[in-house]
């Protein structure tokens, strides 16, 4: 007598797999995948909006910091400037994925940013107004892990591996800030 099960002794549904090798078109999205696609993708553009405006601000903040006394701050906002692209870059590779499209649209960045934009002269405004961000970032991004829960590991993953370097950007803001 044989086994019809399509359930593997490890609990691998064998079936599911196979149906994985359908649909070639979608990618990365399988028939398994159990997050609400459509909302996930809002929340990486938004994500990735708020990640634009921030590299927007840093940029802005490094070339316009001046004196001699405030070398270190300009190197803290570039480093945080690439870091910010470097999220920004996965955000939207994320996106494509899972058949999204990411929005790099400059005409709605700045209403679709969790963060806001910021033209400070001074240095300590503009710590202050990055610090600010970068709290703005945080909660954003525990939001949206939480939302997410475990039906997208992949994008959870990526949302816990971006906060957790904007944590470090807001504890070196602080610091520049005492």
């Amino acid at each position: 007598m044989s086994d019809t099960s399509t359930t593997t002794p490890a609990g691998i549904d064998v079936a599911a797999v196979r149906a994985a090798a359908q649909n070639l078109d979608d990618g990365a999205v399988t028939a398994g995948y159990k997050g609400q696609r459509e909302a996930v993708i809002a929340m990486l553009n938004g994500a990735l909006a708020t990640e634009l405006v921030c590299i927007l601000r840093y940029k802005r903040h490094y070339y316009t910091v001046s004196g001699l006394q405030n070398g270190p701050v300009k190197a803290e906002f570039l480093e945080h400037a690439l870091q910010e692209q470097e999220h920004a870059d996965w955000l939207a590779e994320r996106i494509v994925q899972l058949n999204g499209k990411p929005d790099f649209n400059p005409a709605t960045l700045l209403a679709r940013s969790h963060a806001e934009y910021d033209d400070s002269a001074s240095v300590q405004s503009m710590v202050r107004a990055n610090l600010i961000a970068e709290r703005v970032a945080i909660e954003s991004y525990r939001q949206m892990i939480e939302q997410i829960g475990a039906t997208d590991p992949t994008t959870r993953h990526l949302l816990v591996k971006i906060m957790a370097v904007e944590e470090e950007h807001a504890d070196d803001m602080r610091d520049l800030l005492e």
